[in-house]
């Protein structure tokens, strides 16, 4: 398979994850176009036989980092809470008001705990790739994850 074939395969996972880590719309568009440039920049460096999602999710929450890094340095919150829209596909009135309470729960997470959870629970990725991908040691992503998962269950059991 071509690598933009199969890049393109990987763009709806990498927009959710795209969307859990900048917390609104257009910022997640952005980085998932920043994401896909710089994949088709640096393709020489990916190694066939290697799970490209796995590399792209890396470059992703790399490029993130960097973003966010560069905003705290100029003094700005980089997306405040009430801009933040709800990640989830057009449904009954009933799955949006759910997806956004769910959403809006995933945004407060601190971002350590929200990229877990992301990539465990949503993208369903094992918690070794999950490690890999953050580039933690599985006890320090488990430790996320359990407190994301809590803190998940308490805003959603708050808000019910």
């Amino acid at each position: 398979m071509r690598f933009e074939d199969e890049l393109l395969g990987h763009l709806p996972r990498l927009r959710r994850f795209a969307h859990s880590l900048a917390r609104n719309a257009a910022d997640a568009d952005d980085l998932l176009q920043a994401s896909v440039e710089r994949a088709l920049a640096k393709r020489d460096q990916w190694e066939a036989g290697t799970r490209l999602d796995s590399w792209m999710y890396r470059m992703m929450r790399n490029l993130w980092i960097d973003t966010v890094r560069a905003e705290t340095r100029r003094g700005e919150t980089f997306v405040p809470p009430e801009a933040g829209e709800f990640v989830g596909a057009p449904g009954g009135q009933e799955m949006t008001v759910e997806l956004g309470r769910v959403g809006a729960a995933m945004h407060m997470l601190p971002p350590e705990q929200r990229e877990a959870v992301a990539l465990v629970v949503i993208e369903g990725f094992a918690y070794k790739e999950a490690a890999e991908i953050l580039d933690v040691p599985m006890g320090t992503l488990t430790s996320r994850l359990v407190r994301g998962r809590e803190a998940l269950m308490a805003r959603l059991g708050e808000a019910a």
